[in-house]
C-alpha cells in the first residue's frame, strides 16, 4: 500500500533550486525527490545523535 504524501508550497532561492535540480539530475532524482531523500537523511543523522528522541522515522526506502 502506498503512504499518502502530504503537498506544502515551498518558497526557496532561484540559486537554491538551480544547484537542487544539478544535484537532483546528478543523482537520477527529481528536485522533489531529492529534497524528500535530504530531508530524511537529515533526520535519521539527527535521530542517531541522540536529538530527536520522540522522532520516529517513516518506514520508508530510498527516495527515488
Amino acid at each position: 500500500m502506498a503512504v499518502e504524501k502530504k503537498a506544502f508550497a515551498l518558497r526557496i532561492q532561484p540559486e537554491t533550486l538551480k544547484e537542487l535540480e544539478r544535484w537532483a539530475q546528478e543523482e537520477f532524482r527529481s528536485v522533489n525527490g531529492q529534497i524528500e531523500f535530504l530531508l530524511n537523511d537529515a533526520l535519521r543523522k539527527r535521530k542517531k545523535r541522540g536529538q530527536a528522541s520522540n522522532y520516529e522515522s517513516p518506514e520508508s526506502p530510498d527516495m527515488v
